[in-house]
């Protein structure tokens, strides 16, 4: 570390957290992996550095070093989140419309009877269309990149469970129940604009959402992540209005993985907000 009038330099050696060889320092550019790759650690089994994490402030002494951690193959999130729903979007559509080979041929290009059916496809179309734009117009991510290998796992999530839902919804035999709808869907979207509003003037500081104006973001008043809420009532809605087994299940899975994330961040707001309303809960008002 060398003082030079007001400003402070630091010789930072960084090494590769599996072999421990010299890679290079910091002053100079490690031209072997692009920077949203590499994962810098004060320890090689420690927790990564923020991208915010300032050099100062770390408890390193005159030499610092530091490891650095191959993340493999990155891909922006906008990409990450389009590839994700593009599948279940045309998938559905695919069964709907019997593309030969998925039911008998007699079938093929064949439409259902039932009025249940088309609003099924109309609702699950906007859905999924509403989330692509989204992804363009709407969302702001934190995190720049998703490694390239969780993409598989996350795509053969979506299109695999569109398909099963998909090929039991549109069987030429499928038996329609009653018809039930409701408004999550709009609440969703209400809930998306609003976070993404928390940053519309571009600055970097840190605040927890609040209900606006919008009466679909009242529900802020009482959970942390209302749009997991919206996002599981729509897949509730939808397993009423079709009563089918495949889309219960996938509705459980849902709430499932939901309900973590939606207590992951409701513990991140309370941890780093103060004055946090206490009476929030994770994802359902008053119990979870």
């Amino acid at each position: 570390m060398k003082h030079i009038g007001t400003f402070l330099f630091y010789q930072v050696e960084v090494l590769d957290a599996k072999t421990r060889e010299q890679l290079c320092f910091l002053d100079k550019v490690y031209p072997h992996w692009y920077p949203a790759r590499q994962a810098l650690k004060l320890d090689p089994k420690g927790k990564s550095l923020r991208d915010d994490d300032i050099l100062q402030n770390l408890p390193v002494g005159t030499t610092a070093t530091m490891y650095v951690r191959d993340l493999g193959p990155q891909l922006g999130w906008t990409m990450v989140f389009l590839a994700e729903y593009i599948g279940p979007l045309l998938t559905y559509l695919l069964f709907y419309f019997r593309v030969p080979f998925f039911y008998s041929l007699r079938y093929a290009f064949t439409s259902s009877r039932h009025p249940v059916v088309t609003l099924a496809c109309a609702c699950h179309t906007f859905h999924y269309a509403k989330r692509l734009i989204e992804t363009i117009f709407v969302h702001r991510f934190s995190h720049g990149t998703m490694p390239l290998r969780m993409i598989v796992r996350n795509c053969a999530y979506y299109w695999g469970f569109s398909a099963w839902l998909a090929y039991y919804i549109n069987h030429p035999l499928y038996t329609p129940p009653c018809n039930k709808l409701c408004m999550c869907e709009l609440g969703n979207f209400s809930i998306h604009l609003a976070l993404n509003n928390l940053r519309g003037d571009g600055s970097r500081s840190r605040r927890y959402p609040k209900p606006t104006k919008n009466p679909f973001t009242w529900l802020f008043f009482f959970v942390s992540c209302p749009n997991y809420t919206y996002e599981v009532g729509v897949w509730v809605s939808f397993t009423i209005m079709t009563q089918c087994m495949p889309v219960a299940l996938y509705t459980l899975l849902i709430f499932i993985q939901m309900s973590i994330w939606a207590k992951g961040k409701h513990k991140a707001y309370s941890r780093e907000f103060k004055d946090y309303p206490g009476l929030r809960m994770a994802i359902i008002p008053l119990i979870l």
